[in-house]
């Protein structure tokens, strides 16, 4: 089972166990508890329906604190004098994410209310039913004759008319 949570502004994917660095969260606080936006669980269902995900939590145990790499940042202008020196690091905490808390039983029911809610949808839209098929514009286009510019008809139907006279005068003068 893994869950999404969003610490920081940022999102993580998380499992029970897994060790990630969030921004800084500050007090002093030993365990955390985090919102889920998405849990999908051993057999690969995925739960996102709000009212569902309000009810389940993750929760963390604080390890510590660390900071990011050094980035150097250096302004300069050619020939002014100008200079300018700056440096930062970011500052994370460390938490071990120690349980991912999903209501047991409705959990088995809201994966299979939203196909049910999907097909009860479809049909109040007027969908057809599975085995009927979609008529799609490429395929309604193939249906119907294409409409072609009236001087193009009118040319094609114009050299196989003079073809056929054609071919009649010789046949004639032929016989003859």
């Amino acid at each position: 089972m893994y869950a999404i949570i969003r610490a920081g502004g940022k999102q993580a994917k998380v499992q029970s166990g897994d060790v990630i660095e969030i921004e800084r969260v500050k007090g002093d606080a030993e365990e955390m508890s985090f919102s889920p936006l998405l849990i999908v669980d051993d057999k690969g269902n995925a739960v996102s329906d709000r009212d569902l995900l309000a009810k389940a939590s993750v929760t963390a145990k604080v390890l510590g604190g660390s900071q990011g790499p050094k980035i150097d940042i250096f302004k300069y202008k050619n020939k002014t004098g100008y200079r300018r020196r700056q440096g930062h690091r970011q500052k994370y905490t460390q938490i071990e994410i120690t349980e991912i808390r999903m209501p047991g039983a409705k959990a088995k029911t809201a994966a299979a209310k939203p196909a049910a809610a999907k097909t009860t949808a479809s049909k109040a839209a007027g969908a057809k039913p599975a085995g009927a098929k979609a008529t799609t514009a490429k395929s309604a286009a193939a249906k119907t004759p294409a409409a072609k510019p009236a001087g193009v008809k009118a040319t094609a139907a114009k050299t196989t008319a003079a073809k056929t006279s054609k071919q009649a005068t010789t046949d004639s003068s032929e016989e003859e």
